[in-house]
């Protein structure tokens, strides 16, 4: 019942301060005055043209990327994408100062933001589902509903990962799934979830 309690959405305004290296609210309850949280950047939105010419939504998500609001795609990371069209048309937007996972209110801290980023095609290496790696992690997306699918698409995806490019067989990609894999739910409001 508490959440049929809390009040109507409206726009709500952050304040970035780059020299402190976080963000507050410009109008805090009086709970969250002191409140802040560093500024993690990120990208929430990209990929590349889904195939079949089908025109998908940027509010969404699927096998080629997309709308998938996961805040390890910031600053540093490797993102990779199934490419299904000549070109690939890559796109990139939705620019976030912060946000924790789940996206659960409906949105990040938005921003504007300068990007600095490198596209190259890896020929050969055939991937269903996005793909991504930062310093000290790999991890596979599935963007789809129910989130249980979605779990399901980035499991299998990272399976195939540790099959093609660690030398793994499946039993040995199997157990070392078992007992190291996360989970994080990047995702449940858009129409596709995002799970990584």
């Amino acid at each position: 019942a508490r959440v049929r309690d809390m009040p109507a959405r409206e726009k709500i305004h952050w304040r970035i301060d780059n020299n402190a290296g976080v963000i507050r609210l410009e109008q805090p309850t009086e709970a969250l005055v002191e409140w802040s949280i560093p500024i993690k950047p990120m990208i929430g939105c990209f990929g590349v043209a889904p195939a079949g010419g089908e025109f998908i939504s940027t509010a969404t998500s699927g096998h080629h990327g997309g709308n998938m609001d996961y805040n390890r795609f910031g600053e540093g990371a490797t993102a990779y994408f199934p490419v299904a069209v000549q070109g690939a048309l890559f796109c990139l937007g939705d620019a976030h100062g912060a946000q924790g996972d789940g996206e659960i209110a409906g949105t990040g801290i938005e921003t504007a933001a300068e990007i600095e980023f490198t596209l190259r095609v890896v020929k050969q290496k055939p991937i269903t589902w996005p793909r991504g790696e930062n310093d000290t992690d790999i991890f596979t997306v599935g963007n789809t509903r129910p989130l249980e699918q979605a779990l399901q698409h980035a499991t299998t995806e990272m399976l195939e990962w540790l099959e093609q490019d660690f030398g793994l067989d499946a039993v040995s990609a199997s157990h070392l799934l078992g007992m190291h894999v996360r989970y994080d739910i990047a995702n449940v409001f858009n129409p596709a979830f995002s799970v990584e």
